[in-house]
């Protein structure tokens, strides 16, 4: 392999590094919703994988059953959580056509 041949393909990954990057940081920005219990509790979550909003509908307020809204909220969160993380990686796997690059996430 010549050196030209060299630092273009270096060229090209680094090309790639940064369209990755950037590809993450906007799906960061971007958010996705989730909700559980028909809709009793919905949730908001950002690609950088926090909790942005949470709304509880007054109907999953039981004094005799705290322990179904812990659910419900666990259930909306998990699923946001995890809608968003699917959300980021086909962001970046766009980029690098399926494959996963081992420490990006």
């Amino acid at each position: 392999m010549s050196m030209g041949n060299m630092s273009q393909m270096l060229k090209q990954a680094q090309k790639l590094q940064q369209d990755m990057l950037k590809a993450k940081e906007e799906a960061e920005g971007r958010t996705v919703s989730a909700a559980a219990g028909g809709g009793l509790v919905n949730v908001v979550v950002s690609g950088k994988m926090e909790l942005v909003e949470l709304k509880i509908d007054p109907q999953a307020f039981d004094p005799d059953d705290p322990e179904m809204l812990e659910d419900l909220i666990k259930a909306a969160v998990n699923r946001g959580l995890g809608e968003a993380r699917v959300m980021v990686e086909q962001s970046v796997s766009r980029l690098t056509g399926g494959m996963n690059i081992p420490g990006l996430f």
